[in-house]
Parts: structure tokens; sequence; C-alpha cells
């Protein structure tokens, strides 16, 4: 059996994410990863593969139940991450007007106890309306867009350019709740319990 009171710890420096796993317990660590975030192969499997591996290094460091993240944007055949600066902030707010695209989370739960860990990828269709250039200049004024993978926040002014989405909203914002608290139950982690436990 795993040790009992296992430390839940989140590899993530995302205040986001932090927030999101708030709603369910404060019982958690946070101790960001030092990968580099890339890799190879399908972008559903490479969100997954980078997940793991930010769970990886955290567990070389640290002793606990891991869980760790990793979400990108993709527009058609287009993979965009953090924007490196305003102008690809620009030049993606500019690739999603007007169009659909996919938020996909890779989410890794991992225990350093034996090694076991459960995996999944959660994937969000968002459309956006057509953008006004003075609108995307108003909201690259902003630091809202410059460290969000798509240069936008679901859950902050950008909200107003979203059309429509189907699927996990809070997987747009960097964790999808729904999936993460299964993985984690099937872990021994149970957060929708009186306080969240690690049983």
């Amino acid at each position: 059996m795993r040790p009992v009171g296992e430390q839940l710890i989140l590899a993530s420096a995302s205040p986001r994410r932090r927030a999101l796993l708030s709603l369910f317990t404060r019982d958690f660590l946070v101790v960001p990863s030092r990968i580099d975030e890339t890799a190879d192969g399908p972008v559903e499997e490479r969100v997954v593969t980078v997940a793991r591996a930010k769970a990886q290094e955290v567990a070389a460091r640290c002793d606990g139940l891991i869980l760790a993240a990793d979400t990108v944007v993709a527009c058609g055949t287009e993979l965009l991450g953090k924007p490196r600066d305003a102008t690809d902030a620009r030049a993606m707010l500019e690739r999603l007007s007007g169009r659909e695209h996919r938020v996909l989370t890779g989410v890794c739960v991992l225990s350093t106890w034996g090694g076991e860990r459960r995996e999944a990828c959660e994937i969000t269709r968002v459309s956006f309306r057509p953008l006004l250039e003075a609108e995307i200049t108003a909201y690259l004024a902003l630091s809202e867009p410059l460290d969000k993978a798509g240069a936008y926040a679901i859950q902050g002014r950008a909200a107003a350019f979203v059309a429509g989405i189907h699927g996990d909203y809070f997987n747009v914002m960097g964790l999808p709740l729904c999936r993460t608290v299964l993985l984690l139950r099937e872990m021994g982690c149970e957060l929708l319990g009186p306080s969240g436990s690690l049983r």
C-alpha cells in the first residue's frame, strides 16, 4: 500500500493551476519543474510526454504524489505555446481570430513510492469571433497574454473573444479539473471528501 499521508505536489509555477487545485485542497506543495518543455510526435502524445517529464523531474527531487500538466493551443497544424514577446502574441491572436482551435492539456500523476502513474490528454475546442486590430492592440497592452499558451486567458479579458466552447472550460485555463480529480482518485487521492485527503 502507498504510505498514508503521501504529500501532494503540484509540479508547476502556474498561478492558475495553483488556484484551480486550491478549489479542492490547500494541502499541497508547489515545486515547479525545471525541464525544457519540448517533445516530438503527435500533439496529443506530446503534451502527455512533457507532463510526464515534468513529474519525473520533480520526483527526482521530492517524495510524494506529483501532479504535472502541460498545455498547448493547436490551430490547424500549428502549435501555439507561450508567446516569446508582444509581436509573437499578436501573430497568435491574429491566427486565432474568427477560427476554431483546440486546447490540449496533458496531465500526469506520479507516485514516488513504487513509480505508479496515471496519464491523460484532455481536449477542448474553442471558437473565437473575428477580432479587430484595435482589440488585439488593447489586449496586448495588458500583461495577461504574455505567459499563456495561445497568448490569451479565457478567464480574463479574452473572455470577450470567445464565441463558443466545447469541452472542459478549466482545461483552457491549464488544468482539466474533472479529469485531474479522477486521475488523482485512481492514485488514492480523494479530493471530493470534506477536506481533500490522501488515503
